[in-house]
């Protein structure tokens, strides 16, 4: 989580930009976009030199060649954040105005990729040398402090600050999902070398990019000491859509500083008849947008004739389920109110997901997780694509700590279920005699049904009740006196003292 010291950092950095006429919060949050991606592009690329050198890998750098701006070809290492820093102001400006943007704007020879699609309508538009210099400077100081707390999503909870200054952020659902959620929901999936993997509202790719950093700690050899794994992990594992064009440039460089050169990243509406995609994907993780209610005539025929609704949660489970493929997987983040809502399209999809396909597990957060961008109460469904049910039992989770205070503070605590809640998935099958005063147990589907398909843990969850046994009446009131007279002799002692 960010901490005080980081936001007076960042709160300095925004004064820079203010105070030098970039007013407008989402160009300053772009024009930081760019400068951290150049800074991180430096060290993400000496990072991969050095694993390639330990793995014995053969590893080009991006900056090793000679590069052609325009009419001029320049040494590459000129380009690095590294080296420009340390230029007078003026040269620094005209390097990074001339030279560096430029080469990141063209930075990937395959003009259709995503980095390619989203960086070409990106402007430099830092006014003065003085601005600059004062910026980098300042971002230095910040990138000391983000590596200072040892955290590796440093860079995530700045940009979740920054996104907090935008007032419009809450309305367009633009804040971050937690990356220690996110690393949960990917730990529970355990994506494989060959998944496709799909976010259909990915946002800045939190979960792609938290899947290919876990395929490359836990599978590391398996695909990248095969080229067509590995040419598959670069190319054609990871899918995003998103309605904002500069959350998918961010999302691009994001999946590009992760090792992952070709990511799918793409502006599309995902419930629209603009998304063709069906029985394609394998492993869908999603946090898609509460943002309440649609123009129904936007939203693909198919998806209503499965729920009828105009609610964006329930018609993005239905998407979720065409989308994947046969025996392909999904964890998403739902509003408590799909669990128990009542309506006929709360209960459609529901009925769905345990009839038609084969729900798994129902974890329920506590309503703090989100906090302090919103404070609904969410939980994880986990289910698996089958087309002919097999639900037999569902597992549920009553999760009440993720590690964090759950205030808007959201300050590192002990208490922390999340490692419970991964060791006890994986052995689902031991959990059958768990008592419904457990933490975790499982319900059957018969149970469901009868229950009208509600997946509320409190319908099924038992609360153990301990009887407390109080003294007589009679010995509560003589202790009362008793009270009463002491209070009387200590009044009477202050009185005597204020008489001296």
């Amino acid at each position: 989580m960010i901490t005080g010291e980081l936001k007076n950092r960042i709160d300095s950095l925004w004064e820079i930009f203010w105070t030098g006429g970039l007013t407008n919060p989402l160009d300053v949050i772009e024009q930081m976009t760019y400068l951290m991606f150049i800074h991180d592009l430096d060290v993400s690329d000496n990072t991969h030199a050095k694993e390639s050198a330990m793995l014995g890998l053969p590893y080009e750098s991006v900056f090793a060649k000679e590069v052609k701006i325009g009419e001029r070809t320049i040494d590459g290492t000129q380009l690095k954040w590294s080296v420009f820093r340390d230029y007078p102001a003026d040269r620094m400006y005209s390097v990074v105005q001339e030279m560096v943007f430029p080469f990141i704007k063209n930075l990937h020879a395959n003009k259709d990729s995503a980095f390619s699609k989203y960086m070409d309508d990106a402007i430099f538009k830092l006014p003065t040398p003085l601005m600059l210099s004062k910026v980098v400077d300042a971002m230095d100081d910040l990138y000391i402090q983000m590596a200072k707390l040892n955290d590796s999503d440093a860079r995530g909870d700045v940009y979740e600050y920054l996104l907090s200054k935008l007032a419009t952020a809450g309305v367009n659902g633009q804040f971050r999902t937690p990356r220690h959620i996110i690393k949960m929901m990917v730990e529970l999936m355990d994506p494989k070398a060959d998944d496709v993997i799909c976010d259909p509202s990915c946002g800045t790719a939190g979960f792609l990019v938290e899947s290919g950093e876990y395929l490359w700690t836990n599978k590391k050899d398996e695909i990248f000491y095969d080229k067509q794994k590995k040419d598959h992990f670069m190319n054609h594992m990871f899918h995003g859509f998103d309605m904002d064009r500069t959350m998918l440039r961010i999302g691009a460089m994001n999946m590009m500083n992760h090792r992952v050169e070709s990511p799918f990243i793409e502006y599309r509406d995902s419930l629209s008849d603009q998304n063709p995609d069906k029985d394609k994907y394998s492993l869908i993780l999603a946090n898609p947008p509460f943002k309440g209610s649609l123009d129904a005539d936007i939203v693909s025929a198919d998806l209503l004739k499965v729920c009828n609704t105009k609610k964006t949660e329930l018609l993005f489970l239905a998407l979720f389920v065409r989308m994947l493929k046969v025996g392909g997987r999904c964890a998403c983040i739902v509003p408590d109110g799909v669990l128990f809502g009542s309506s006929k399209a709360h209960k459609d999809i529901r009925k769905e997901l345990i009839e038609n396909q084969r729900l798994e597990a129902v974890i329920s957060m506590p309503s703090g997780v989100f906090k302090p961008y919103a404070g609904v109460s969410t939980g994880i469904l986990i289910f698996t694509k089958t087309n002919y049910g097999g639900t037999d039992s569902v597992w549920f989770y009553d999760m009440q700590a993720d590690g964090f205070s759950l205030d808007d503070k959201r300050s590192p605590v002990t208490e922390n279920d999340i490692p419970d809640i991964i060791e006890r998935f994986r052995k689902r099958d031991a959990e059958v005699d768990r008592k419904r005063t457990d933490k975790s147990f499982m319900v059957s589907k018969q149970e469901i049904v009868d229950n009208s398909y509600d997946l509320s843990i409190n319908k099924y969850k038992e609360v153990e009740y301990v009887a407390v046994e109080y003294p007589p009446t009679s010995e509560i009131m003589a202790n009362i006196r008793e009270i009463e007279m002491e209070i009387g002799k200590e009044m009477d002692e202050l009185e005597n003292l204020l008489k001296l």
